[in-house]
């Protein structure tokens, strides 16, 4: 395979459908790269002292596509070397110890791959419109991530 062949790819996907790591990793593999770096986002089954049922996911779609898109973008930016990227996040319920958000970089290196996905996580918890409901055994609550520049703005 010549490299004019494995172009730079980035694949966004927001789906209501279980996750999966295989998948996403596999969309990221290439011949030319000797690390695929990992993030996997799960649900856990407590939130400070109380007990978690499951957790729910609401997205404003298309904004939250184009946001994971200037992610890439800066990310390509900032680490030139890195070759695809994928980002699957999931909408809807997700029970406990499945994946809310997947992330997978490959690149030449390992330390491009790792710090990529480490700012995409990151930023994505910042400034991409996807907002989680926590529910517990008897009540629920809308989580604001602490990265979240929209919720900070206001205090």
């Amino acid at each position: 395979m010549e490299e004019s062949e494995d172009v730079p790819k980035d694949f966004i996907k927001l789906k209501s459908e279980k996750l999966s790591v295989d998948e996403v990793s596999e969309l990221v593999i290439s011949p030319y790269c000797g690390a695929v770096s990992l993030f996997i986002g799960t649900t856990r089954n407590n939130f400070e002292g109380k007990k978690v049922i499951h957790l729910e996911y609401e997205a404003y779609t298309s904004m939250a596509e184009t946001e994971i898109k200037k992610i890439c973008r800066d990310i390509r930016q900032k680490w030139p070397s890195v070759k695809h990227i994928a980002v699957h996040h999931r909408l809807g319920v997700v029970p406990i110890t499945e994946a809310s958000v997947i992330i997978a970089v490959s690149s030449p290196h390992r330390a491009e791959s790792l710090e990529a996905v480490m700012y995409c996580i990151n930023t994505l918890k910042a400034s991409v419109p996807i907002w989680k409901k926590e529910i517990y055994e008897d009540e629920y609550s809308w989580k604001e991530n602490k990265e979240c520049f929209w919720a900070n703005s206001e205090k």
